[in-house]
This record gives structure tokens, C-alpha cells and sequence, in this order.
């Protein structure tokens, strides 16, 4: 996604809100510049501006978000003042007042008119808030910076906010330590680098989306071509992965490294792929597992890296964009299996080039996995110099992340 404001490229991103069940109720939307080095446009009039303009304008919000997710937007007091936020189709955004805000009457007035109207609102605070009794009142969710936090300021903090009807949401929560303090605290939604790489699932048995193996067994029994098939695992890390562990658990190819997904399917063959297939549909079950959002950010990392190889990146032929997908799609699965990253890898056969960037992050593709990591962390010093490294540009980069977001998100409402 992108688009041009006062002749700039402007490129949007979106950083994932969840609720206490992991599931993802919103995005934050955030404006990149193409300026190495830097993640937003320093005027935060015109980033505001910017990111609810091309939203609406250029992307359209379910494009963005898609329609079961609000957007969540910052504002400082002069968009907030201004006509745009009532372009907002209020049941599906949150209107973010940035800590800097300046609390005075007008403004007071403003919050509760908007409230009135069925907007709702978002105070950003930090380790003190302070915010007047008037504009709580107008407020639905305060947003606590919890970074560099120690436990007992964060107790203090929300102590003025107990007992008011508001939702609090834990932003840059880096850990599992910081996640599970903050749930026990009462947040209601969280926000951080954590959960880009979490651990959530319990056990060591990766669960499967129930859709997504009546998908393939469908395919299998309609007679589909190998490029169908191939895009189905594509679609779903687990199912990729318990793939690959398959091709090595009935040795097939075990002297062979396994280059892609697609390759992993042909060594496998069709008829056993079918028998494969319907013993899954059958071992699942009934139940349906919500999509793990860490799901959707291994598909992400996987088809961004791919597109970064395309565009030019490290040469750009075909079997490297392969290599790029399995190491994106396979980035988080110790995560997910609660296990050793060097004792997943080992089960899997995988070609030396994407072992050594899961394991190490070393060669080319350690180095752009790790850039995205960067990214996601919105650390603009490792961005800067990783890009340069693998030779990125910052409209290449953001480019393909936009498309990466706008082909996972596709994936997201088909489930």
C-alpha cells in the first residue's frame, strides 16, 4: 500500500492490537518515510493526516484492516479539532490522543461531542497519568507505555484509573514476563514486539486450521494441479511444516535438501499426500482452531521475504525467492512448538542457506530476516543498516511490505 502526499511516497503500516485471548481486535496505523532510517514523517499534523487520508482515500479501511478490525489512528489537538475525524466511520476506528496532547476546554468539549457522536476514543499515557476526571469520562481505552516500567509504577499508575468503566491496553510489551504481569494487572489489549513472536500455543503438537486441511483434502480429491496444492501450504506455516517433517519421517529425500515447498510436495507424491491429508482431516477433529496470529505473521515474514528477493535483492532467481518463503514461514515455528529452533531444523532437511538464517541469521537471507525483525520492531538503527547491507532500498522495503500485509491479510478473510 501506498500513495503520494505533497508529492511524496507515503506507505502505510499496521501494527497488531490483541485482546487477552491473543486474538487481534485492531491496528494501529502508522505512516513510513521513505528516508533511511526513520519510520514516520516528523509532523505529526501530517503524519495524522496522512494516515487517515490515504486510509480512507487511497487504500479504503477495509483494505487496511479489513472487516472485522478497527483502525486505530493518532491524533495530536489539531487533527482532533479538525472536520477529517468525522470522515471516520466510527464503529470500525479508535482515535488515539497522543500523551502531548494539551488538556484544556475546548478540547474537553471536543472529546465528549465526539463521544456523543459514537466515536471511540484512546488516551496514550505512560508510567503517570494524569488525565482530568472530565476527559477520562470521554475516554474507552487508556493506552500505558509500559516500557522501562518497573512493576510497582505500573501498579501505581492504574490505581486512579480503578473502578472507571475503561478498557486499558499495554503498549510495547516486549516479553512473555511483561505479558503475563500485564494481563495480571487487568489490561484488556496489548500491543509490542512480543507478539510477533509469542508463545501462546500450549504443548508440542502444532495445531492445524481445521479449513485448511478441508481445503487440501478437497483439492486432492478434485484432482488439482501441483501449483493449486503448492499455494495451499503456502498459505499455512503449520501445515508447511508438518509437511517437511513428513517428507523426512518416511524417508523420502533424506539425501536430498529440500529446496521448497514444492519440492517437499513432489518428493512426497501424490498418493501419499492424499492419505496424508484425510488422516489429518481425521485426527482434528470437530473443533476449529482460532488462527493463531503468529500464524499470520510467519505467512507475512515469508511472502515479504520472497518479494524482497524478486525485486532484485540478493539476485533474485527463482530458487533464492523459494529459500526467502521456507525461511520467512519457518521463522517463528520455535515458538509455536515450544522448542529449540536447531531441534526443529534438524527434523527437516532443509537447504543449508535457510538453516543457517533460522539458526544463525547469518548469509543473505539471515540478514534480511533479520531487517524485517527490525521492522517489526520499529528499530529504526537496525533498519537503517541492514537495508544498506542487502542493498534494500526504503521504497523497495516499504513497498513490499505493503503487499506482503495486503496478501496476508487476503489470506485472513478467506479462513
Amino acid at each position: 500500500m501506498e500513495t503520494k502526499m505533497s508529492g511524496e511516497k507515503i506507505y502505510l503500516g499496521r501494527q497488531p492490537i490483541l485482546d487477552n485471548t491473543s486474538n487481534i481486535v485492531g491496528f494501529e496505523i502508522l505512516v513510513r518515510s521513505k528516508d533511511r532510517g526513520q519510520t514516520s514523517i516528523k509532523d505529526i499534523t501530517q503524519s495524522s493526516a496522512g494516515a487517515i487520508v490515504n486510509t480512507l482515500s487511497d487504500f479504503g479501511l477495509g483494505e487496511v484492516v479489513g472487516k472485522r478490525h478497527k483502525a486505530f489512528f493518532n491524533v495530536n489537538a489539531e487533527i482532533l479539532m479538525s472536520d477529517m475525524i468525522e470522515l471516520l466511520p466510527k464503529e470500525q476506528v479508535v482515535i488515539e490522543l497522543l500523551e502531548s496532547i494539551d488538556i484544556e476546554s475546548t478540547l474537553l468539549q471536543r472529546c465528549k461531542s465526539l463521544k456523543e457522536m459514537g466515536f471511540s476514543l484512546a488516551l496514550c499515557g505512560s508510567e503517570s497519568i494524569s488525565a482530568p476526571l472530565p476527559l477520562l469520562e470521554s475516554i474507552d481505552i487508556v493506552k500505558v507505555n509500559i516500557e522501562g516500567a518497573s512493576n510497582g509504577a505500573l501498579t501505581q499508575a492504574l490505581a486512579p484509573l480503578r473502578g472507571l468503566p475503561l478498557k486499558l491496553l499495554a503498549a510495547k510489551v516486549e516479553d512473555i514476563a511483561q505479558h503475563e504481569y500485564t494481563k495480571k494487572l487487568g489490561f484488556d489489549f496489548f500491543q509490542g514486539y512480543y507478539f510477533a513472536k509469542p508463545v501462546i500455543l500450549s504443548g508440542n503438537r502444532l495445531n492445524l486450521e481445521n479449513v485448511v486441511v478441508m481445503k487440501l483434502v478437497n483439492q486432492m480429491l478434485r484432482g488439482d494441479g501441483l501449483s493449486e496444492i503448492e499455494k495451499t501450504f503456502r498459505e499455512s506455516p503449520s501445515l508447511s511444516y508438518n509437511l517437511l517433517t513428513l517428507v523426512n519421517s518416511v524417508s523420502i529425500g533424506t539425501r536430498e535438501k529440500i529446496n521448497s515447498v514444492r519440492h517437499a510436495i513432489v518428493l512426497l507424491g501424490r498418493d501419499r499426500l492424499n492419505r496424508w491429508a484425510q488422516v489429518l482431516m481425521f485426527s482434528n477433529g470437530d473443533k476449529l482452531e482460532h488462527r493463531n496470529p503468529l500464524l499470520n505473521t510467519a505467512v507475512m515474514r515469508g511472502r515479504f521475504m520472497e518479494l524482497l528477493v524478486e525485486s532484485g535483492a540478493i539476485g533474485g532467481d527463482k530458487p533464492t525467492a523459494d529459500h526467502a518463503f521456507m525461511t520467512g514461514i519457518l521463522s517463528l515455528i520455535d515458538s509455536l512448538m515450544k522448542k529449540p529452533m536447531a531441534e526443529i531444523v534438524e527434523q527437516m532437511g532443509l537447504a543449508d542457506a535457510v538453516t543457517a538464517a533460522l539458526l544463525d541469521r547469518e548469509g543473505d537471507l539471515g540478514q534480511i530476516l533479520s531487517l524485517i525483525e527490525g521492522l517489526e520492531k520499529s528499530d529504526t538503527a537496525v533498519v537503517s543498516a541492514l537495508s544498506q547491507q542487502c542493498n534494500i532500498g526504503m521504497e523497495q522495503l516499504y513497498e513490499a511490505e505493503q503487499e506482503a500485509t495486503k496478501w496476508t491479510k487476503n489470506l485472513t478473510d478467506s479462513f
